[in-house]
């Protein structure tokens, strides 16, 4: 039985985009830990002591400022809150703001008990593994990033050219999609139409799949409905199956959507334009 045009769009679908500088952004996560590694070197006097509370007042008198890093300490990044015995919120860095609530924090975060074990050797190269294992939450940032870079290869493999990250005050005709300023990841000109082109790639699934292809879907007929304009929508990933429906009611409303496998037909439609 043969595929309707979208099942076959569905079965191209690829597992993933990811190379193997996907994984994790080195570069990224060396200037994190240079930020906070004079901090941390000092801190690193803790590191075997018996009587942790002593040390840190030690610390304390020396250099105050040293705590404020201790929050990487634990792999937390933002200001985020916890709850006190009293059922109060509070910030976490607020225990940084005396040398009672550091030696709080030491202690009920568990990391007196590391100190004192020396199973961290070094807060520098400790937090630089800490780093690493935050940089994965990017990853799904990452493969959008991935796959825009792949559309800009293969644009400039054509001789296409395009420009990236483009608003949508920059054309008047585009009122029609109201007040909020929308930007879009390529745009290509030819010498009779517009390509506004949104590019993204989806190995999991989530609600924002079904956001997104609703979003794509009231904005598409609205560009395509100005002369010399159309929309595209470049899309990959096997997250897509989760959600499949909206994904189809969205290739029914866009005529301009395409996959990595099917992108050839749009590079063969902007050449005809050229």
């Amino acid at each position: 039985m043969l595929k309707t045009n979208f099942e076959l769009f569905l079965s191209q679908l690829k597992e993933t985009n990811a190379t193997l500088g996907f994984f994790v952004d080195f570069s990224k996560v060396t200037k994190n830990v240079s930020e906070v590694e004079f901090k941390l070197n000092q801190l690193n006097f803790l590191l075997g002591k018996q009587n942790t509370e002593q040390a840190v007042r030690f610390v304390w008198e020396q250099s105050p400022q040293a705590f404020s890093v201790l929050n990487i300490l634990i792999a937390v990044r933002d200001n985020k809150k916890v709850i006190t015995d009293e059922g109060t919120l509070i910030p976490i860095e607020s225990f940084f703001t005396s040398v009672d609530g550091v030696i709080t924090f030491i202690r009920e975060t568990g990391l007196q008990n590391m100190f004192q074990s020396r199973k961290i050797k070094n807060l520098v190269d400790y937090v630089f593994g800490v780093e690493v294992g935050l940089d994965t939450h990017s990853r799904k940032n990452r493969s959008g990033e991935l796959m825009a870079d792949r559309i800009a290869q293969i644009l400039r493999a054509n001789n296409v050219r395009y420009k990236r990250e483009v608003d949508s005050t920059d054309f008047s005709e585009l009122r029609i999609l109201g007040k909020d300023n929308k930007r879009f990841d390529f745009v290509v000109q030819t010498k009779v139409m517009t390509y506004l082109l949104e590019v993204n790639f989806y190995s999991s699934g989530g609600s924002k799949l079904n956001e997104v292809a609703r979003s794509y879907s009231d904005i598409g007929p609205k560009i395509n409905s100005i002369p010399n304009f159309e929309f595209v929508w470049i899309t990959d990933g096997q997250g897509w199956l989760s959600a499949k429906n909206k994904l189809e009611e969205a290739y029914r409303i866009i005529p301009n959507m395409y996959n990595l496998t099917t992108l050839d037909n749009f590079i063969r439609k902007i050449k005809a334009d050229m």
